[in-house]
């Protein structure tokens, strides 16, 4: 196998976040007076769409209150921010692999968002190019993918998304593009087995020596 283009998730893939946003979701709900979701719920909708995710993981609110939420999440988001930090490994792989692969971003975060990150972390320099879920479809619709795709003139047999979600993995699959997944991320090493990437890896370093063995 041989790839030309790299395209990771942001959240619970490059950077330590899934278990804040999910505690950030709770929160939002206890706050609002919904019910609160547990955990695994809270974090099963981590980069889907805000309709879908507010959808699934409250189930209760009334679409006019979406607004509401998404304020209340983002408050409690804001004040854990700057203590998520990128998993052990994350940054050495990824200057590494910018050397010999294009690197992209698919994620579920919004373009302000993402911005931030990139920009707190001093990783925009690594990326070709990015898609946001206020962009375009969200996960799992694949046109973040494809888009990125079309953008660096990859063709997708060259092209390798690399995700925590099952989203992740539903996108790619229906973008016609291979995919790995990494499991110390939001879902469940069972559910994204069940999307059949083409390895399951529970640290970067596992990552990396595929990567370096296949890619």
């Amino acid at each position: 196998m041989s790839y030309r283009l790299l395209v990771f998730d942001w959240d619970g893939t490059i950077i330590d976040s899934a278990a804040t946003i999910a505690e950030c979701i709770r929160d939002a709900s206890r706050e609002l007076g919904l019910e609160v979701p547990d955990r695994q719920r809270a974090s099963h909708v981590i980069g889907l769409g805000l309709h879908d995710a507010m959808r699934i993981a409250v189930p209760g609110l009334a679409a006019e209150r979406y607004p509401e939420f998404v304020a209340s999440y983002r408050k409690h988001f804001l004040v854990r921010k700057d203590a998520m930090q990128l998993f052990d490994g994350m940054r050495p792989l990824l200057e590494g692999l910018s050397k010999r692969h294009v690197l992209a971003i698919a994620t579920g975060k919004s373009r302000g968002g993402l911005d931030r990150d990139l920009e707190f972390h001093q990783l925009k320099p690594l990326f070709a190019a990015s898609r946001c879920a206020d962009e375009t479809n969200p996960k799992p619709h694949p046109a973040m993918l494809m888009e990125i795709i079309e953008e660096l003139a990859v063709p997708k047999g060259s092209s390798l998304m690399i995700g925590d979600t099952s989203h992740d993995l539903e996108m790619a699959r229906a973008a016609g593009v291979d995919a790995l997944a990494v499991t110390y991320g939001a879902h469940p090493e069972e559910s994204l087995r069940a999307c059949e990437p083409l390895g399951c890896f529970s640290s970067v370093t596992q990552l990396e020596e595929w990567l370096r063995a296949n890619a």
